[in-house]
């Protein structure tokens, strides 16, 4: 018979979402040797190990990958049923791992994050930045708890709710030759020179769509940061499609001007990802909710 603890879970999870023991140790407040003897005990009881060894550090075998879901909802069915044996009902406590792609991590996280923070002081929050390819993938291997993202995503396992609408604009310069012309056309923008996100970022499928629509231009930068991209553009770099939300400052102040393209279509929409086999618990439930995403 497995005589398994909530403390032999909860180092395997950490192992497993920080890569080592030694991490997954100082963030259970717990000795090296005391968690490499959890993990040990586990896999005895388990007659099987759950890690590959590979260059120092710990990386879930198909075995632990399987198993990394079901022990999360344990470890959260544990909490749950702590809290709601507690007369008083108890105060949601915990940790919620949130991802964040860079439009949403760097301008809009205070709409993402701070209705929820100020209902539920006790929860910790950890917001991890990247692009929206980086957030599904982690979604995905259950590192995350949800995703928000400015992207398409589509996989059987991930449900999309739509969250906010989002608005790009071409941004140049104030001395840019298209800043200085009026009435824009798309034959105007032949030869333009574009400063770009990565590979995998939304924003950048979205200028390649973009794009798609004007003559042949030339991509001079690619950056994986939208304030880097406005840097670019201010120094006279190139031009580029940018989030509205992330150029306001630098429209007001001259430092930036919008294009007016009304031929473009530059909408887009902002969506929380939710993995559809993850187990629901009160802390997610309640974030759903407070983000207004309840069904």
């Amino acid at each position: 018979m497995n005589n398994i603890s909530p403390r032999q879970l909860e180092v395997f999870v950490q192992i497993a979402l920080l890569g080592s023991v030694r991490a997954a140790a100082e963030r259970l407040y717990l000795t090296q040797p005391a968690a490499s003897m959890a993990l040990a005990e586990l896999e005895r009881q388990l007659d099987a190990p759950l890690f590959a060894r590979e260059r120092g550090r710990l990386r879930l075998n198909p075995r632990g990958r399987e198993l990394l879901p079901l022990a999360q909802e344990l470890l959260e069915r544990h909490a749950e049923f702590g809290r709601r044996g507690r007369e008083d009902g108890a105060a949601l406590v915990g940790e919620l791992r949130i991802g964040a792609s860079n439009t949403v991590g760097n301008y809009r996280v205070g709409e993402l994050l701070g209705a929820f923070v100020r209902a539920q002081p006790q929860v910790a929050i950890r917001l991890r930045v990247a692009n929206t390819d980086a957030i599904a993938a982690a979604m995905l291997d259950h590192s995350l708890d949800l995703g928000c993202v400015e992207g398409p995503v589509t996989h059987p396992q991930l449900e999309v709710r739509p969250w906010r609408d989002d608005t790009l604009v071409v941004c140049a310069p104030p001395d840019h030759p298209l800043a200085r012309k009026r009435g824009l056309r798309p034959a105007d923008f032949a030869g333009a020179r574009w400063v770009m996100r990565e590979p995998g970022s939304a924003t950048r499928a979205t200028s390649e769509r973009v794009l798609s629509q004007l003559p042949p231009g030339e991509t001079v930068l690619e950056l994986d940061q939208i304030e880097a991209i406005k840097q670019a553009v201010i120094a006279g770099l190139g031009i580029a499609c940018l989030p509205q939300v992330a150029v306001t400052d630098a429209l007001a102040t001259g430092r930036l001007k919008a294009l007016k393209t009304p031929f473009l279509d530059l909408r887009r929409k902002l969506s929380m990802l939710i993995h559809r086999q993850k187990y629901r618990g009160a802390l997610l439930d309640a974030f759903i909710e407070q983000a207004g995403l309840g069904r």
